[in-house]
């Protein structure tokens, strides 16, 4: 029986709010979950999002957030991008610049030396016009705001 699901087995890690961990206390919504609707796990748990990847500073005005897409080939990290982004943009105070990023290395098409996959879904990540538009998309929104909503 074939599955629609591509990572069909990630590794599974702890979320944060199951380690101590004294940065997180400081700014709980950096970290809040992301449900991973292929799995019922979160963005944090199958090692998507992770904390050691999040830069805050706070001196600065900005926020930096390189995910790692559950394979390669991920087709659905443009969404789990969006989503992530999202979940901050309705997080943080409006004075935060917010950079989300696919981490180097992580993305099939970047590793065969054809970066433009993720460079253009970087871009379209951190462009506030394709991010609007992209918001403005009903059944996008309806993705999105159903990765934000907990299910447990």
């Amino acid at each position: 029986m074939p599955s629609d699901i591509e990572n069909i087995n990630p590794e599974v890690v702890a979320s944060l709010s199951e380690r101590e961990h004294s940065l997180a206390e400081d700014d709980d919504s950096v970290v809040d979950p992301i449900d991973q609707r292929e799995h019922p796990l979160t963005l944090e748990e199958i090692k998507v999002a992770q904390f050691e990847h999040i830069r805050v500073d706070d001196k600065r005005n900005s926020v930096e957030v390189l995910f790692t897409p559950t394979i390669p080939h991920c087709s659905m990290a443009t969404l789990i991008g969006l989503c992530i982004r999202v979940r901050l943009l309705r997080s943080l105070p409006d004075r935060f610049k917010v950079d989300v990023r696919i981490r180097p290395g992580t993305h099939a098409s970047e590793a065969a030396g054809k970066c433009k996959y993720s460079w253009s879904v970087n871009k379209q990540l951190n462009d506030k016009e394709r991010v609007a538009a992209a918001l403005e998309n009903d059944n996008l929104l309806v993705a999105v705001n159903r990765c934000l909503t907990p299910q447990r």
